[in-house]
């Protein structure tokens, strides 16, 4: 018992440490922002602008990213197909794919010169331009559909396969099981998925900077990073970052209190049938429903390729240069996020703490810009902050990514402690032995998809970076966005499919190296 008790006492401490660095680079930035923001008088009308349109596009692109997964999500629910899980998969392509690179693969697709602008120049109409109010919304949709499909999705699996025997027994119609079983289900999955895209998009930076298009397309993020570069403004930056976290907590309190409960029970895991979808019009829609979804993510990231391969011979040295420099930040933020998930994870099983966990994911609530302004303000008095372009990146990076890695390692150490912990203790089993006969070999899979989370995510990063780089200093996303603002399209194509690669790569060497040799 006294063993037990002092490896809770060790594990306390690291994991308190850890929870006091999170804590400071939200609340403490978050202090240092409130005591350097101007009063309620020194929010402006273009202020009051942006915060609007920040409201506006994050409630219309959650909309419609949630109204067009509904019947996606029961498309791939009802069909069985060869593929079908590797289109299951590329749903979650998206979520890694740099913000940037997205970006570009969306103007080769929607912009002036883009297909379908070529398309319907072809057809005696005008170009459509891309930037604007509707292009941020767009691009929103396409990182956000495929996450609300996924989460729709899931919902529909959850249902188990016996509901629908029995309704199919009571001859029940597409229309009766609809109403007894999809609407239900719908009411509990809908509104967290909405809430949790808003504020994704509540937070979204990198799509405003590419695509707002000017004044009236400004979100509060691209006004606080407008009030830095453009301004020098700290005390509007800092009103406006605290506005930009209160909003951020509100919508995610309010996602963790909309959760229902399930109300279908447990089955026995069989394989769905539904009889009910045998018809050939429902065939037909869901088919069509599929191919638009696979094209419409499929086409952006194709023509990355397409714009991009003939231009890697050509790159100019500083995109290799830009490469370089974001790999390393890419290393540090895995190093520094596994190094704060671990210990935070290890104390919320021990200690069987809900709150441990919840202050390790607070982070979710805030975004890079609002922690990169109250650092910004903090190192401003003492130091050069552009000096500390990069560390203060790849901190950030890690940070952002630490609510993943908690999701990822939170419940498999907790079933490892459930097996292994009282034999552990007996013992005498703690710190490093612990770690490495016990808990690594059984956290390789969840450590290795954190890791490979961390490191595609900061690779894609275009947030801190942007408030911090020297002209000299950019990363591969932020080098991208300068050669799309010059207008040198194709090396912009040849830096969009190298920040691919990039991103794709260390995900699938870290996932990958999780894998080998893992416990299945």
């Amino acid at each position: 018992m006294a063993r037990g008790i002092d490896a809770v006492t060790r594990t306390a401490g690291a994991g308190a440490v850890a929870l006091a660095l999170v804590l400071l680079l939200t609340l403490g930035t978050l202090a240092a922002v409130a005591v350097r923001a101007e009063g309620a008088g020194g929010f402006g009308v273009a202020d009051w602008a942006a915060l609007w349109f920040t409201l506006l596009q994050a409630t219309l692109s959650a909309a419609l990213s949630v109204v067009l997964a509904v019947p996606i999500g029961r498309a791939f629910a009802r069909r069985r197909f060869p593929g079908r899980s590797l289109l299951v998969v590329l749903l979650g392509a998206p979520f890694i794919l740099p913000v940037i690179v997205a970006v570009f693969g969306l103007i080769s697709v929607f912009g002036r010169s883009g297909i379908v602008s070529q398309a319907l120049v072809a057809l005696g109409f005008e170009p459509i331009s891309i930037y604007g109010f509707h292009g941020v919304v767009l691009a929103h949709v396409f990182f956000n559909l495929p996450l609300a499909t996924r989460l729709v999705l899931q919902g529909w699996l959850a249902i188990p396969a016996e509901r629908f025997r029995l309704a199919a027994s009571l001859g029940m119609t597409a229309r009766d099981i609809s109403r007894h079983l999809e609407r239900p289900m719908l009411r509990e999955v809908v509104p967290g998925a909405f809430l949790v895209i808003f504020l994704l998009c509540l937070t979204s930076f990198a799509v405003a900077l590419a695509l707002g298009g000017g004044p009236r397309a400004t979100t509060i993020e691209l006004a606080i990073y407008q009030a830095f570069r453009l301004d020098f403004d700290l005390g509007k930056a800092a009103l406006l970052a605290l506005v930009q976290f209160g909003l951020g907590a509100a919508v995610a309190l309010v996602a963790l209190k909309v959760a229902l409960p399930s109300g279908f029970g447990s089955g026995l895991d069989r394989a769905v049938m539904r009889w009910d979808a045998n018809s050939p019009g429902l065939r037909a829609l869901d088919t069509a429903l599929i191919a638009l979804a696979t094209l419409f993510l499929v086409l952006p990231m194709a023509m990355i390729a397409v714009d991009g391969i003939p231009a890697l011979t050509s790159l100019p040295p500083s995109v290799f240069a830009a490469t370089l420099r974001s790999l390393g930040v890419a290393m540090a933020s895995v190093v520094l996020s596994i190094s704060l998930a671990l210990p935070i994870a290890a104390w919320a099983v021990k200690s069987r703490s809900r709150l441990v966990e919840a202050i390790g994911t607070l982070t979710i609530a805030a975004s890079p810009l609002v922690i990169g302004t109250g650092l910004f303000i903090l190192i401003f008095p003492v130091a050069d902050p552009f000096a500390f372009a990069l560390p203060v990146t790849a901190l950030v990076n890690a940070v952002m990514s630490l609510p993943f890695a908690l999701r990822a390692l939170v419940p498999a150490l907790g079933q490892i402690e459930a097996d292994f912990g009282r034999l552990a203790d007996g013992l005498g089993m703690s710190g490093w032995v612990r770690f490495r006969l016990v808990w690594l070999p059984r956290l390789r899979r969840p450590l290795g998809f954190s890791a490979g989370l961390a490191a595609a995510l900061s690779m894609g990063d275009l947030g801190v970076i942007a408030l911090f780089a020297s002209p000299d200093t950019p990363t591969l996303p932020l080098q991208l966005y300068r050669l799309l603002s010059a207008y040198r399209m194709d090396d912009a194509a040849g830096a969009a499919l190298v920040l691919l690669a990039a991103s794709l790569a260390v995900f699938w060497i870290f996932d990958r190296g999780g894998r080998v040799n893992a416990d299945a």
